[in-house]
């Protein structure tokens, strides 16, 4: 028995693969966005025992055709606008193959010296989006909760130098933090990861249009401190997972900066339409946060999963990270960055690769090109709401984010919409929760789709509202 294959079992299976791969790719548009589940397959995908002889690697990719793709949901369809997830760019199942086979364990650089540089290459150039030099840092990640998670950490061992030695267990007032009523769950989730508690966590109120009101925030803070207590971080958002909202980053830096508080913009969803010229004004103020989160798999399109966290000043990650081990080498080579010491994970895969790889492949303007054509695609599906007799927008599209409520239905009845949208494979669209109000929300974060994805979908959506008054 052996774990390699032969020249021809070798050869036999990139043939394979790449017919599989290819018949794939063609087959997108034609696919169910969500599939009919063959429950029998699903069954036995879980509970078949693994054979003591393999089947060998033409009939496991014989499998993967038959049973594991007609059971998968198709996120590169066009139409699948329900959530903030863009299909894989075109040259990613390349890259990812090459990454899997050289098995870079990219924690210090001796085990991964090409890595490191080009994690350095992409995370440099993300921070230069938003105007940092080279005192900025930071490292790839599994995506943009593990981000925040990993800035919260950050800005606790700045905001707090003895952290490391005392943690939560000093018996000194509570430490807390602030963010928007609208912000990402991650925030409420890092807190109780950390120890700082939910109920540590201030969500502070929303104006008209979805954004933190840094009004509320200034006073919020300020009570608090008042009452003996400590805080330490605001958490603003770029693209409100709901609507794309862009908080008022000028105004909480300002608040920041007064009491010493460490701003960490959550940028997974909207950080990265910097890259659009009609969008970077909206974004410039970044500039003045500690910390930034950013998802190259949703507007790079990489594969799942490659977020992103950069810190402003990058010591500060070696600060909150850097452990010695006597069975590890120390780095002193200034070529080199070793990731084990800007984060928890000692093991990590080259999740660099395939952003480079792509922004190598396609270059940046491709980029920017898919960025400005998903805003146009959302102002589009907007201006139609907006002149619909029987629908009505509930947010500004300040982004791509799209939610509306048909007005000839009740609120409860937009649920069922969805399912028929989805039953009969017009679309995948998301429910949305607005000051109480129940309605629909579409989010165009996908180079496939046109035009003609927008009219279809609102055509349809049209025709639901019209059978129903």
């Amino acid at each position: 028995m052996s774990l390699t294959l032969t020249d021809p079992e070798r050869a036999d299976a990139g043939r394979e693969l790449v017919a599989l791969l290819d018949s794939y790719e063609r087959s997108i548009p034609a696919r169910p966005i969500v599939p009919a589940l063959d429950r029998d397959v699903l069954l036995g995908l879980r509970e078949d025992p693994f054979p003591e002889q393999g089947v060998g690697v033409a009939r496991l990719l014989r499998d993967i055709r038959d049973k594991v793709l007609p059971n998968s949901t198709t996120i590169a369809h066009p139409r699948n606008l329900a959530y903030v997830l863009g299909p894989p760019n075109g040259i990613a199942p390349y890259v990812e193959a090459i990454a899997a086979a050289i098995n870079q364990n990219c924690n210090f650089s001796q085990l991964s010296p090409a890595a490191s540089v080009i994690e350095q290459s992409v995370v440099r150039w993300l921070a230069g989006l938003f105007g940092w030099g080279t005192g900025a840092g930071g490292l790839i990640t599994d995506g943009g909760s593990m981000a925040t998670l990993n800035a919260l950490t950050t800005a606790l061992h700045d905001h707090c130098p003895d952290f490391r030695a005392t943690g939560l267990q000093a018996g000194r007032p509570a430490l807390v933090l602030y963010t928007s009523r609208e912000a990402h769950r991650s925030v409420q989730k890092a807190a109780a990861i950390l120890g700082l508690g939910v109920d540590n966590v201030r969500s502070i109120a929303t104006d008209a249009d979805f954004r933190l009101r840094a009004d509320v925030l200034r006073q919020t803070v300020e009570a608090d401190r008042v009452a003996g207590l400590r805080p330490f971080c605001v958490v603003a958002t770029s693209g409100t997972v709901a609507t794309g909202a862009i908080d008022p980053v000028d105004e909480i830096a300002d608040i920041c900066a007064d009491h010493g508080l460490w701003l960490h913009i959550d940028g997974a969803y909207g950080g990265l339409f910097v890259l659009s010229e009609r969008v970077r004004g909206s974004l410039a103020a970044c500039t003045r946060a500690d910390s930034i989160s950013v998802d190259p798999h949703k507007l790079l399109f990489a594969p799942l999963e490659a977020g992103c966290l950069l810190v402003r000043d990058r010591r500060k990650l070696a600060d909150a990270y850097s452990f010695k081990s006597s069975y590890l080498p120390d780095g002193d080579d200034s070529l080199m960055i070793d990731y084990m010491d800007y984060g928890p994970q000692l093991s990590r895969g080259f999740k660099a690769f395939k952003v480079w790889g792509a922004l190598r492949a396609f270059g940046v303007g491709a980029f920017r090109s898919a960025v400005d054509d998903n805003l146009d695609l959302a102002r589009y599906f907007a201006e139609r709401v907006s002149a619909s007799p029987v629908m009505e927008l509930m947010a500004p599209v300040t982004l791509t984010a799209v939610c509306l409520r048909i007005t000839t239905i009740t609120e409860s009845a937009h649920d069922d919409v969805l399912s028929t949208l989805s039953a009969e494979g017009t679309a995948l669209l998301g429910p949305v929760t607005l000051d109480g109000r129940d309605g629909i929300r579409a989010c165009v974060t996908n180079y496939r789709t046109t035009k003609a994805d927008i009219d279809l979908v609102v055509d349809r959506l049209t025709g639901i509202a019209m059978s129903r008054r």
